[in-house]
């Protein structure tokens, strides 16, 4: 395949590699793992050929096919605009009879009174995930990964040869799990979930529900790194299937969520409106790279004037990425991407806090989200126990949203780096769960 019927290639940001996801899997770059290589290996996928979208569906998998990978592998390969239609609306239809919703555009609105009580002067947006599918945006991330499979099989390709015979795996705490084992139930894929011994009942309870093999790791002296994702690499290397929300593991999942910021970009435009500062809330941080990706594709395609500032939230309980940010200096980001060891390692002690689904150990997706924070002018900002408590309570007082203190951690930011006059945007993602359930 050349020229306009090529699949789009997949780049890896630290090395310069491609990756034709019809002949090989765009997961980990092919470079990554070589003894002493300190490259930030990702494979980022493409946003050449952008043009404004055609599609007028509620489904985003419908409404933004023409930007997503899989979509344009299905076209190259010769499957029709129909087919794809089809294979959406499968998964879909099986998320409403499994999880009782499939993937629809969420809600965004002002939130005045929600303002007023952070401090701020301009407009306060709230765009709303905690109604998606497994009540935050994390199958956002890995329904992109699920077409891409599903294309595979049904266009013949050699790479979709068996592929039902490997497991799906991911490593996780909580949201990005149940996601996960929604999309896999599904699409009727083995799933094997590896969480820590502290993840909610009501979360292995319902992970249970959904058919996923649980694996529970426990957290070792001496070992750096989170025991989930270390684990489930192990599985990966053993020929399961990374089912992952981190760029590092699986270059297609960030994709997926640039939805998010699609629908945002089309809300503010439709409204006549822009956001200066975007609050987000960062663990490993392909939320926070999805975000800035889409919102840069939004700018490139006319929708959207220009991208906000990112301000990234990490709490002080787990703030590796807030940490790499203030190393990194005047240092030029592709040398950063050359020695990755000397900005993002481990978080030193057991991560802690009220917003416990931010609490990776590293921030995997670091560097492009400091590339976005550079070009927008953004900042990483850290919030104590103090801070997250009180935009939790704020959250619950000033809306009806019933936001978790992880999927409200974005609007700590708000209280610690206001700026007056400004207008901001935060994503509430994460549904409160009732543990006595």
């Amino acid at each position: 395949m050349t020229g306009e019927d090529a699949t789009p290639l997949f780049v890896c940001h630290g090395c310069g590699a491609t990756v034709d996801p019809a002949r090989a899997f765009p997961f980990a770059c092919p470079n990554a793992g070589a003894p002493g290589d300190d490259v930030d290996h990702v494979l980022v996928a493409p946003t050449n050929a952008l043009g404004r979208r055609d599609g007028d569906e509620d489904n985003p998998f419908l409404r933004y096919r023409q930007w997503l990978t899989p979509y344009r592998l299905a076209r190259a390969v010769g499957l029709s605009d129909a087919a794809w239609a089809e294979l959406v609306g499968e998964l879909d239809l099986r998320l409403q009879q499994i999880d009782g919703r499939g993937f629809r555009v969420t809600p965004m609105a002002r939130q005045p009174t929600l303002a007023a009580a952070l401090g701020l002067a301009g407009d306060l947006w709230i765009k709303d995930e905690t109604g998606n599918v497994s009540g935050s945006h994390k199958g956002r991330h890995l329904m992109g990964v699920a077409l891409y499979l599903r294309v595979l099989e049904r266009s013949g390709l050699a790479l979709g040869k068996d592929l039902r015979a490997r497991r799906l795996t991911i490593a996780s705490c909580g949201n990005a799990a149940l996601a996960a084992a929604a999309i896999a139930r599904a699409a009727d894929w083995p799933l094997d979930v590896f969480i820590p011994v502290d993840a909610e009942p009501s979360v292995v309870r319902r992970l249970g529900e959904l058919g996923a093999a649980v694996v529970v790791c426990e957290r070792r002296g001496g070992e750096a790194g989170d025991p989930c994702v270390r684990a489930a690499r192990v599985a990966v290397a053993a020929g399961a299937i990374p089912f992952s929300v981190q760029g590092p593991d699986d270059g297609l999942a960030v994709e997926g969520a640039r939805t998010l910021a699609f629908e945002m970009a089309e809300t503010l435009a439709a409204e006549g409106a822009e956001v200066e500062m975007l609050f987000v809330q960062v663990g490993g941080g392909a939320f926070a790279s999805a975000l800035a990706q889409g919102f840069a594709i939004a700018v490139a395609a006319g929708f959207a004037r220009r991208a906000p500032r990112l301000i990234a939230v990490q709490t002080a309980g787990c703030a590796p990425l807030a940490r790499a940010w203030r190393r990194l200096g005047g240092v030029e980001l592709e040398e950063a991407a050359q020695r990755r060891s000397r900005f993002m390692w481990p978080w030193e002690s057991a991560p802690a806090s009220l917003a416990h689904g931010i609490l990776d150990d590293e921030t995997y997706d670091w560097w492009e989200v400091v590339k976005a924070m550079r070009e927008t002018g953004g900042e990483a900002v850290v919030a104590d126990e103090a801070a997250i408590a009180r935009a939790l309570s704020l959250a619950r007082a000033h809306t009806a949203i019933p936001v978790s203190a992880t999927g409200a951690a974005g609007l700590a930011g708000a209280l610690i780096a206001p700026r007056a006059g400004q207008s901001a945007a935060a994503v509430f993602s994460g549904v409160e769960r009732d543990e006595s359930a």
